[in-house]
């Protein structure tokens, strides 16, 4: 994955007027997830933004409440393309990937976003892009090749996932499906279900036309 470098300042005022505020300053709360697991009670030092989340069974979960600029995420958020991002707060550096983003229901402006902190130990979930390649033997049979996924769930270290899923359709026969079950990317595993179809070559009134006249 290409590389995103964000800043971003700690957040230590929650409460929904501050929120607000900070939305009318053209600021966007972020949460980044996946700090480390410590025992409850914690009795240890926590910095600037830093938060304890109970996750059951007398543990917590670290997780840093940040702030970021509209304009720095815009190439971030609205872009077909998935990026490792370096947050730089304070001068301390941390990767992590994009895990959701909440808009306006109107506005469609961003009024939230959560990153999930990631290492080059710990596998990830991730949504990556779909590329199809080559000249499907149905097209060629009059059929239309259709993407009915256009991403799938990848599970991988972040410094393993690819930019885009590349398949190649040069076998695929007319009124023939792949589904998730037949793609295969070394070091990577897919997670969708295994039966969901990713794309197929479809029977055009054509294609259908030229079989029925062949018999």
């Amino acid at each position: 994955m290409k590389k995103f470098e964000l800043e971003a300042q700690p957040r230590v005022d929650l409460g929904k007027k501050a929120t607000k505020a900070l939305r009318n300053q053209g600021l966007i709360p972020v949460v980044l997830n996946g700090g480390e697991i410590v025992d409850l009670p914690f009795d240890g030092k926590l910095e600037a933004g830093q938060k304890v989340v109970e996750i059951g069974n007398g543990k917590g979960l670290i997780t840093t409440d940040l702030v970021v600029t509209n304009e720095a995420v815009r190439k971030l958020i609205y872009t077909p393309e998935i990026f490792a991002v370096e947050l730089n707060v304070n001068g301390k550096k941390q990767m992590a990937v994009l895990k959701d983003v909440q808009f306006h229901p109107v506005k469609d402006n961003v009024l939230h976003i959560d990153f999930l902190a990631v290492n080059d130990t710990k596998p990830v979930v991730i949504n990556v892009p779909v590329k199809l390649e080559g000249h499907a033997e149905g097209v060629k049979a009059g059929g239309k090749l259709n993407l009915s996924m256009k991403r799938l769930k990848v599970k991988a270290v972040y410094t393993a996932v690819p930019e885009q899923l590349v398949i190649n359709v040069d076998n695929l026969g007319l009124g023939k499906t792949m589904q998730v079950g037949d793609l295969h990317f070394e070091g990577l595993e897919l997670v969708n279900a295994k039966n969901a179809v990713v794309c197929g070559v479809a029977l055009t009134r054509a294609a259908r036309g030229a079989a029925q006249a062949a018999e």
